[in-house]
């Protein structure tokens, strides 16, 4: 199924954007009357039958509408960039398709590439929620201080995956089921000591992601993947 993207559906947008109009119509060649599957990202499937297959503005009108399957925990990663902008967009685009809920991309002491090209990393989400049939669109943040994030954080759980001699548990014998959790994915580099005190005095738990090193984009997927499992298996 060809899932198309529209968010402002549920303010009575009937059309697609450009990109998505031509795809539509020039590479898929859909026509008036074909139907279409979309989601606004909100959590809505919606299905359409279009009224004008116009590469620029493809309009169409809905003829139903259904509500995804909700779910009763919350994942959040907040990671920090990889040197080579490639494997964070790796993180972004297969951690959309296990299933995430936020990505917030962090400043550490050791971070050693700032430039992140947001908007790429936007149209990303997109695409991998189209993809992989999803009705919600993850939120995206970036970028933003470690001591900050870590000052506002709400989450029920709250996890920093810190590589040293003394690791405690793996996170899925940590974690409880049926949470809001946040996982912290330090740079190359790792976390600072200073950095891993901190986290620690505002109830972050430290926690094995396994005895392997991994990547920071590795560790990124590995968590999502593990809390994904433990609430869905």
């Amino acid at each position: 199924m060809n899932l198309f993207y529209q968010p402002r559906l549920p303010e009575g947008i009937h059309y697609l954007d450009p990109d998505e109009s031509r795809h539509c119509t020039k590479v898929l060649r859909k026509k008036q009357g074909d139907t279409l599957h979309l989601t606004d990202g909100k959590g809505f499937f919606y299905t359409a039958i279009i009224t004008q297959p116009d590469p620029q503005r493809c309009t169409f009108e809905v003829t139903g509408t259904q509500a995804a399957p909700t779910r009763n925990f919350f994942i959040h990663i907040a990671i920090s960039p990889t040197k080579n902008a490639d494997r964070l967009e790796w993180f972004v685009e297969k951690s959309v398709e296990i299933g995430i809920d936020a990505i917030t991309i962090i400043e550490c002491d050791h971070t050693e590439r700032m430039h992140i090209k947001l908007e790429r990393l936007e149209k990303l989400c997109v695409s991998a929620m189209k993809q992989s049939v999803k009705a919600t669109l993850p939120q995206l943040s970036g970028v933003v201080a470690l001591p900050e994030f870590i000052a506002h954080g709400k989450a029920t759980e709250k996890f920093i995956a810190y590589v040293d001699p003394d690791n405690p548990m793996h996170l899925h014998q940590m974690a409880t089921p049926h949470q809001d959790y946040v996982v912290l994915i330090g740079p190359e580099g790792d976390f600072s000591k200073e950095e891993l005190a901190l986290c620690l005095q505002h109830g972050f738990r430290k926690a094995s992601l396994g005895p392997s090193r991994l990547r920071t984009e590795t560790a990124g997927l590995v968590a999502c993947h593990t809390l994904h499992l433990l609430n869905t298996v």
